[in-house]
């Protein structure tokens, strides 16, 4: 398609959107006869500036750029944070997410000093199984230079369609001369519960990182894995879970809550108020629970413990979450790209709206400068048990556990990628470490002649340190040497249970596991004797 007629079919999909925004989902289908008018003339008006920029800007216009990054976002900026426009590959990337798969070799890269560096590959992966390691730096793809490449270009490189051949130049330190790996693609999975394990002897615990189409699939998957009904405890972990499909996060509140209990409700301008409630319930498994919560907690995060506390079914550990009350409908348009408008608001079952508000700040304070466990509004809800929580501001938490602020070495350590931030992959000392031929063991620890190990690295790397700062922190780097070396050598799950050993907000969650369990059964009292008190004079 020539420039002219692509910018004829993007003027058209501009008046599509704008179809959409003016009148398709309004009350009534017939708009007035001024609000038509006004609607015209603002096409109008758009198709003469766009027409002037085509003809006389001082440089030849694309409009694909002009259009897909500017009018079209701009226009959706105006009416709130979270409706978007997705071109052919963030609506690609989008539709991934949500079908919970993708074809490739199966590892998370990253950028590192202009190089993309391999942070991990997934256990049992064909790029694990060939023998990628944590820290390899990417070098080619299929004989073609990684310089200059981003590591999203590098990343579409190696994605491909299922059963072909890739081959991948590796630099590895240590290594004379680079590395060559033939991986063969296949379906990776993006799971939605990426770690189910034990904490403690008959505490359970579950992180949900997503929820895509199989998220409460995988979640009854881990619940069985951990005999769930048999447990003292159980943590359900959704700190750095963003939210996804609405019906996945209603599905998932319904493993934990009473058969009929509401879990959320949403309405908006163009529809009717929708209800969603428990439709099989726990069935009877009403193990203590505890939810973990934080800043990057969003959307159907929210969903699942705004249900979770409402109902006072277990309690909510951490920090405050993100606050967002507003329900994204995706619609396909042309040319593989697509439209996520906000189409209603959503309530907790106490008849919370936990949107924070981003009317009175800017774009990028809404987003990175929310101020920690503040509400917007002094909307007070109650609970099943009469417990009073707070709404327009995100879920706070019943327990308050804030993560501890690194110091002024932990930052440089990491500042200098000796030691790379939490599950990000593995640092500098790590892979040094490792290049000298040392063997890690399940039970090694970072005893003295490790700790001499990293004083040389340091020194190589023109880190300057004293003995006190080694000393003030030494707890701390012994950790994140263990953690990283647990990652590069056992894989991402072993590394992860290192780092919960030592995660003050999940040990706060094992301590007030009877709490837990004292505010659901006082729950269920309240209740029964709402509905007439039998249960209790029996």
């Amino acid at each position: 398609m020539n420039a002219n007629g692509r910018g004829v079919f993007l003027v058209a999909g501009i008046l599509l959107v704008s179809a959409v925004l003016g009148g398709m989902y309004g009350p009534s289908v017939r708009a007035t006869a001024a609000g038509a008018s006004d609607a015209q003339e603002s096409i109008r008006n758009f198709s003469r500036v766009l027409a002037i920029v085509q003809q006389n800007y001082a440089e030849p216009v694309d409009l694909d750029k002009a259009i897909y990054n500017g009018a079209i976002p701009g226009m959706l900026r105006g009416l709130d944070p979270h409706s978007n426009f997705f071109d052919q590959r963030q609506f690609a990337l989008l539709r991934e997410d949500q079908h919970g798969k993708y074809y490739g070799v199966g590892m998370q890269v990253g950028p590192r000093d202009g190089r993309t560096v391999v942070m991990a590959p997934f256990v049992g992966s064909p790029a694990y199984k060939a023998g990628i390691r944590p820290g390899d730096v990417i070098l080619k793809v299929d004989d073609k230079a990684t310089d200059g490449l981003t590591t999203t270009e590098v990343a579409d490189l190696l994605k491909g369609p299922k059963g072909t051949v890739v081959k991948i130049t590796i630099g590895r330190e240590g290594a004379e001369k680079s590395l060559e790996f033939v991986v063969t693609r296949d379906e990776i999975p993006r799971h939605a519960v990426d770690n189910v394990l034990m904490v403690q002897p008959g505490i359970g615990y579950v992180r949900l990182t997503g929820f895509n189409e199989v998220t409460s699939r995988e979640l009854t998957d881990a619940l069985q894995q951990l005999n769930v009904a048999t447990l003292k405890g159980l943590l359900l972990d959704l700190r750095t879970n963003p939210g996804g499909l609405l019906n996945e996060g209603v599905a998932v509140a319904d493993m934990f809550l009473d058969k009929n209990q509401l879990i959320v409700s949403h309405r908006g301008r163009a529809s009717q108020e929708r209800r969603y409630h428990a439709v099989r319930g726990n069935q009877g498994v009403d193990v203590p629970l505890v939810v973990l919560m934080g800043p990057f907690s969003a959307s159907a995060s929210e969903i699942v413990a705004g249900a979770i506390q409402d109902h006072d079914r277990g309690l909510i550990v951490g920090e405050n979450s993100f606050g967002k009350g507003l329900v994204q409908t995706v619609f396909q348009l042309n040319e593989n790209t697509g439209l996520a408008l906000t189409t209603a608001r959503y309530y907790t079952p106490s008849g919370r709206l936990i949107q924070r508000d981003y009317k009175a700040v800017s774009l990028y304070d809404y987003h990175y400068n929310r101020k920690k466990n503040a509400h917007d509004s002094a909307e007070v809800k109650l609970t099943d048990s009469g417990r009073q929580v707070l709404g327009g501001g995100g879920i706070a938490p019943d327990v308050l556990v804030s993560v501890p602020k690194n110091n002024r070495f932990q930052e440089l350590l990491l500042r200098r990628d000796v030691f790379y931030p939490f599950e990000v992959g593995v640092g500098g000392f790590a892979r040094y470490f490792l290049a000298q031929n040392h063997q890690v063991a399940r039970d090694f620890t970072a005893g003295e002649q490790v700790i001499q190990e990293l004083r040389r690295y340091l020194d190589k790397q023109s880190i300057s340190f004293t003995e006190a700062d080694l000393q003030e922190n030494l707890h701390w780097i012994q950790r994140k040497i263990k953690r990283e070396l647990f990652v590069s050598t056992f894989g991402l799950t072993e590394g992860f249970k290192v780092a919960l050993e030592d995660d003050l907000q999940v040990q706060k969650a094992i301590e007030v596991l009877p709490q837990a369990r004292a505010l659901y059964e006082n729950a269920k009292k309240v209740i029964a004797q709402r509905a007439g008190g039998s249960s209790v004079r029996q």
